[in-house]
């Protein structure tokens, strides 16, 4: 096996690429069976991937990162350091980009997929339900008890997950000042954690909203079981079609499903919804403005497997949004670290978690998938390409 000339110069192509890292270790296996490590000249991850086969290895050369998430979701290649592997991949990006070119009809084909899941009404309704609409249970399996399916804050090292969330959950009504008897919109609302807090621990009265059925049923059954849902309104609506005003909006990591031809009238909706002096606090996923480009033009494995219709902002890119609906960013704070340890505590729990989801509605391959972007993102997290930021916003005043 692996011992034909083309095999050889594939090799020889994967050495040379590797040779020109500038940080980090690599122990990369080859499908014969050999080993090599490959070193930068600073510190950085300490990492491996093993090939399984050579078509893994035809597919990382022809395709790029796309080649190498497919081929591991097939079983054809691993690493026992993933995250790690992926925060390198993100620390070489620019060079591996001009390296390990996805092929000009691979490209293609991902934009007109992104395209064809923009995000209209219609459309948002059936990319939401691709990922939450998989099943309650499965979420349950391995999201701490609070279902809060978002960035944790760790106000220390001994915090388990539960308690970082509740962090979270204070933040972001600290941020948005949220008092006793306010009138709370929450855009995305989720299985109603946020909603749980604000209503039982401050007295605040919250409307929220989803687009996903199966959340709904979820969050609406918790509140009642919980003596809530006077104080609760949920509804399965697109914010979109939201009528009325509010003293306080928060919306936690729903942005980035807005997609980018939107974001002007989801701005303008939370303009209007906001009553004069309001505050809303907006929790998102950002991405580096230096990779903004990139990201646009070649859609990633998140957006094609994950989160069809995704679009991460830089922020840069909303100061105009922003301007022209009347918001002003009054301040932001970013959590990447704590992110990163989220993200952590989701892998080790859905893969402790797995032997219970295992069948036919969930194979290997969904497996590897999982396991994949909770990976990509952590190591994005780590490497600093992307961030999560609790951003309020006023109206403008002149």
């Amino acid at each position: 096996m692996g011992q034909g000339f083309l095999y050889r110069r594939q090799v020889k192509f994967l050495q040379a690429i590797l040779d020109n890292l500038h940080c980090g270790r690599l122990t990369l296996t080859l499908p014969d069976g050999s080993q090599q490590v490959f070193s930068g000249a600073i510190a950085g991850p300490v990492t491996d991937l093993h090939i399984h086969t050579e078509s893994a290895l035809r597919r990382l050369l022809h395709d790029g990162k796309m080649g190498f998430c497919e081929a591991f979701m097939d079983g054809q290649a691993s690493s026992q350091s993933l995250p790690q592997l992926i925060e390198l991949a993100v620390l070489h990006d620019k060079y591996l980009e001009e390296s390990l070119k996805t092929n000009i009809f691979r490209q293609a084909g991902l934009r007109l997929f992104h395209v064809l899941r923009r995000n209209s009404k219609l459309g948002s309704a059936k990319n939401i339900a691709h990922h939450y609409d998989i099943g309650n249970s499965f979420y349950e399996a391995w999201l701490d008890p609070t279902m809060t399916y978002s960035s944790a804050v760790f106000d220390s090292d001994s915090d388990d997950l539960t308690t970082a969330q509740y962090n979270k959950y204070k933040r972001l009504a600290d941020l948005a000042d949220i008092q006793p008897g306010d009138k709370v919109l929450e855009i995305g609302c989720g299985w109603g954690g946020f909603a749980t807090f604000v209503s039982e621990q401050i007295g605040a009265h919250v409307t929220g909203i989803t687009i996903s059925e199966a959340q709904l049923a979820y969050a609406k059954s918790r509140l009642a079981d919980a003596g809530l849902d006077d104080r609760v309104d949920l509804k399965l609506m697109d914010y979109r079609d939201l009528q009325g005003r509010f003293d306080k909006i928060v919306s936690i990591e729903m942005f980035e499903a807005v997609g980018q031809a939107y974001w002007p009238t989801y701005f303008a909706t939370v303009a209007r919804m906001l009553r004069s002096g309001g505050r809303a606090v907006i929790q998102s996923i950002t991405i580096d403005h230096g990779a903004f480009q990139s990201y646009c033009d070649q859609p990633d494995f998140i957006q094609r497997y994950i989160f069809p219709g995704g679009m991460l902002p830089s922020m840069p890119m909303l100061e105009t949004p922003l301007a022209r609906a009347g918001l002003e960013l009054v301040t932001e704070r970013g959590y990447a670290p704590h992110y990163a340890r989220t993200l952590y505590e989701w892998r080790s729990r859905f893969l402790a978690a797995w032997p219970t989801l295992a069948g036919e509605k969930f194979d290997n391959r969904f497996r590897l998938m999982w396991e994949l972007y909770l990976a990509y993102c952590e190591g994005g997290f780590r490497a600093g390409m992307i961030d999560v930021k609790q951003m309020l916003l006023m109206h403008k005043t002149t």
